[in-house]
């Protein structure tokens, strides 16, 4: 017989496939993606996007959201967007002679920043303190966010036009960057046939509710991570700080990530623990935007990660 803890987890493992199988319906051919996408929600990070227009960035963002029955709201950033648009404003109200705070689109608990990096970088910082604190300053006012609350940056490749690279800081503060790339010509075919796919969204049900879903995100805090898993990730984060491979290695804070996204990725797998699987399914996703190549090397940051995953020893 199973017992209580086990049997949690199961419940909980079969209630986040079905909402990546909801996903799936939408999002076609991207099964990898979307569970990190997933894993990276679950673990109370933010996500990155990168890759050409056209191949379904904005619609995976409102597919995982309507999945999990979050309320949703859509920066589109463009050169002239000002913080202001994206916080919020206080407007006088002239019949009760005072300042009423109108609050943007932040205040949502899955946020889709599109195309981030066509926005100026003093209106890409207006993200950070949200991003980070959970809660914006306006005008000397603290507010808080909404819990749980999320966000989905999309930016284009920077050799396109109009583009502004993101400051490490700023990269900093999403936990994953993962990349959609074209579909595969089977799931092609069927996106040709089946037209557009937002327009199937209303088809699908929520699984889940945004206080169920704040109960998932407590089970990931309560998974374990035993110490030799520990030692394990550190080992991963000291061999990025070898200067002949990169320039600067990942800090703590990614390192922390690294465990948030590996217990979140245990329990989407039925598992209360970590094992050293899920460490790897998730280091690159989590450490390849914070590495910056050393100028001696020729091969890619992704090459590199999975060659440190193959010769770190595993406990």
């Amino acid at each position: 017989m199973l017992d209580q803890t086990s049997t949690s987890t199961e419940t909980l493992q079969i209630e986040i496939n079905a909402a990546i199988s909801a996903i799936e319906k939408i999002i076609l051919g991207k099964p990898v993606q979307i569970r990190l996408a997933v894993c990276c929600l679950l673990a109370k990070g933010h996500c990155l996007i990168e890759d050409l227009p056209g191949v379904g960035k904005t619609t995976l963002s409102q597919t995982i959201a309507h999945v999990f029955g979050l309320a949703f709201s859509r920066i589109q950033f463009t050169s002239d967007l000002l913080p202001a648009d994206i916080l919020g404003v206080s407007i006088f109200d002239p019949k009760q002679q005072s300042f009423n705070f109108h609050p943007g689109p932040i205040f949502a608990h899955f946020v889709l920043a599109d195309e981030i990096n066509r926005a100026t970088p003093k209106t890409q910082s207006a993200l950070l303190e949200a991003m980070e604190e959970r809660q914006i300053t306006v005008e000397g006012t603290t507010r808080k966010l909404e819990e749980p609350f999320f966000v989905i940056g999309t930016q284009n490749p920077l050799d396109q036009s109009g583009t502004f690279p993101l400051p490490e800081s700023q990269l900093d503060r999403f936990m994953m960057k993962i990349k959609l790339g074209y579909p595969d010509a089977d799931a092609e075919r069927a996106l040709l046939a089946g037209g557009n796919p937002r327009e199937k969204l209303g088809e699908i049900s929520a699984t889940t509710t945004p206080e169920r879903f704040i109960e998932i995100q407590r089970a990931v805090d309560s998974t374990h991570c035993s110490q030799p898993l520990l030692h394990y990730v550190q080992d991963l984060i000291q061999a990025t700080r070898n200067p002949g491979l990169f320039v600067y290695g990942i800090s703590p804070r990614a390192g922390l990530a690294v465990v948030r996204a590996s217990k979140a990725w245990a329990l989407m797998n039925g598992r209360n623990h970590v094992e050293p699987g899920d460490v790897k399914a998730v280091f690159g996703s989590v450490a390849g935007h914070r590495l910056t190549l050393a100028d001696q090397h020729s091969k890619s940051i992704e090459s590199l990660i999975e060659n440190l995953l193959e010769v770190t020893p595993i406990p």
